[in-house]
């Protein structure tokens, strides 16, 4: 058995005790219900525990151990972010508007999880429809921070990143529009994948943004959102927008070895176009460092301004927003907060023409990005402008303050891992962004787990008991 505590245990590592029985899913699993409860109401990640389908789907996952079936992540205790349908429980968005609704059947991504033996432990606290937050007026009040809970997780898959980080599941499931993976896996010290737009069905989960939606994993490690990716991965004909590309082994990729690979380093986002705080700066140093030692050459490239791909992203996706959520905010708008109310609309002021000019400038921008992997394997980037803010010190518009590191990604549809590359002197982590080709999730991942590997940065948790 593993020296760590079981609810400190990565994936992987609690794969290996499960299939060889030194851990049967069953005990992980009331481990892991019994931290939930003394650790959660300081961190408010969870919106439902499903305790009681937790040790059913346990119960199953030990049984099929136990007659040499399931694959690596049958006993797993994962969660899902609250916008994930999941069949006869509820799913609300964050938001009063869904307070009562139970879909009838599961999401994609919720079944393609179920059938690889995966253990729902709940449904995890999101910013309300994925947009608006950190609010006080939603079912409930907002996810805080492991690593200090007076700041703020990032969003808007909160719950999920306070939930990784606290040790409250071995995995979970996010979604990215304009960073929502990637965000709180900077400021919550874990690991996030955003793959490329289609790599994974969105069938079954609140849309925000219909061009620009992603669903991805949240673990501690990249191995671990490997494995998660894996069970995911595949084209859903019933989802418009899913990809009909082959699936490779991704955790064959990550050899530890990224001798040659050529990176490229958008430093100009975060020290030119705008400039990141000390924590971040030093880190992203170290980390070209870090890679350059493990046999990478990185050198620095140019694109477009940050703020013309993060308007772009924006515009897109407000106007996105606003298709899908028009009718409810003029028939019943007091069913939202008061956060999503305000920032939509500003989405109601954008002209068809805007959103058509914005369409023509991300076809653009895509095709700039992608001309850079003519040179290099991946792309590297800071995830963040600094560490976690206090929470109650958060603006209602803060996406639209300052732009966000995350939202060129959402906007060329490009595979980004994001992963923590240190921590500020307060004990706020921060990390960065590897971006790759379309489709080439396995690189980035591959880069990302050398990284990993060659730091102490996966060793360090939040202290919350």
């Amino acid at each position: 058995m593993s020296s760590k505590p079981l609810h400190f245990l990565t994936i992987a590592e609690a794969s290996e005790l499960l299939r060889s029985r030194a851990l049967s899913a069953v005990e992980l699993t009331e481990h892991l219900l019994a931290r939930i409860e003394a650790v959660d109401p300081t961190v408010n990640s969870y919106l439902l525990v499903t305790a009681e389908r937790a040790l059913d789907d346990a119960r199953s996952a030990d049984a099929a151990i136990a007659k040499g079936e399931g694959g690596p992540l049958c006993g797993i205790p994962v969660a899902l972010k609250d916008i994930y349908d999941t069949a006869g429980i509820r799913t609300t968005s964050g938001s009063h508007l869904h307070a009562d609704r139970v879909p009838a059947a599961d999401s994609v991504c919720a079944a393609r999880l179920r059938e690889a033996g995966t253990v729902l432990l709940g449904k995890l606290q999101t910013h309300e429809f994925a947009f608006g937050g950190p609010s006080w007026d939603l079912p409930a009040p907002p996810a805080r921070n492991p690593w200090n809970p007076d700041h703020f997780t990032g969003g808007s898959s909160s719950g999920s990143g306070a939930a990784t980080a606290a040790g409250l599941a071995l995995g979970t499931l996010g979604t990215d529009t304009a960073g929502s993976i990637r965000m709180p896996a900077f400021f919550c010290g874990i690991a996030g994948v955003k793959p490329t737009y289609g790599r994974v069905s969105r069938r079954g989960v609140s849309p925000l943004g219909f061009s620009l939606d992603h669903c991805g994993p949240m673990t501690w490690t990249i191995r671990d959102s490997a494995m998660i990716l894996q069970a995911l991965a595949g084209h859903d004909p019933r989802d418009p927008g899913s990809a009909d590309r082959p699936v490779p082994d991704y955790c064959a990729a990550l050899t530890g070895d990224i001798r040659g690979l050529r990176i490229g380093h958008i430093r100009h986002f975060y020290d030119g176009d705008d400039h990141a705080e000390a924590p971040v700066m030093q880190a992203m140093d170290a980390a070209v460092e870090t890679l350059q030692g493990l046999g990478a050459v990185v050198e620095p490239v140019q694109v477009s301004a940050l703020q013309t791909y993060h308007a772009c992203a924006v515009i897109v996706m407000m106007g996105e927003a606003m298709a899908i959520h028009e009718p409810h905010l003029r028939t019943t708008p007091e069913k939202y907060g008061e956060i999503f109310r305000d920032r939509m609309m500003l989405g109601s002021v954008l002209t068809a023409q805007d959103y058509v000019q914005a369409v023509r400038l991300r076809r653009v921008l895509a095709a700039e990005l992608q001309a850079q992997f003519a040179d290099y394997d991946v792309l590297l980037t800071a995830g963040g402008w600094g560490p976690a803010p206090p929470i109650d010190q958060m603006s209602p518009i803060y996406v639209f303050q300052r732009p966000l590191l995350t939202s060129p990604f959402n906007a060329t549809g490009s595979p980004v891992a994001s992963v923590c590359n240190g921590f500020a002197e307060s004990g706020l982590p921060v990390g960065m962004q590897i971006v790759g080709r379309p489709f080439d999730e396995a690189t980035v991942m591959r880069v990302a787990d050398a990284f990993e590997r060659a730091t102490p940065w996966r060793d360090r948790r939040p202290d919350l008991g």
